[in-house]
């Protein structure tokens, strides 16, 4: 397998911003009826990378990352 969990915290602040900005920027990305701030969209993934809610993953042969939740099966697999 090519994918690698990433600790949130091994990362420079800036790309940890720019990676959670990028994920919560994606189209088709839904947060309900009421359109969010992107400071509090931005806030409320950080503090799931904080508590171990959600990870970084990197798949080195596509070149990408997203950030899923920690009960994702494939978060599952990669803690193998």
């Amino acid at each position: 397998m090519s994918a690698l969990i990433i600790p949130w915290d091994q990362l420079s602040p800036e790309a940890l911003q720019g990676v959670i900005e990028e994920f919560v920027t994606r189209d088709g990305t839904d947060y309900g009826e009421v359109e969010m701030p992107l400071g509090t969209k931005i806030a409320q993934v950080m503090a799931q990378l904080r508590s171990g809610k959600a990870v970084i993953v990197f798949d080195q042969e596509t070149d990408s990352g997203t950030i899923l939740r920690s009960d994702d099966p494939l978060v599952k697999v990669l803690e193998g």
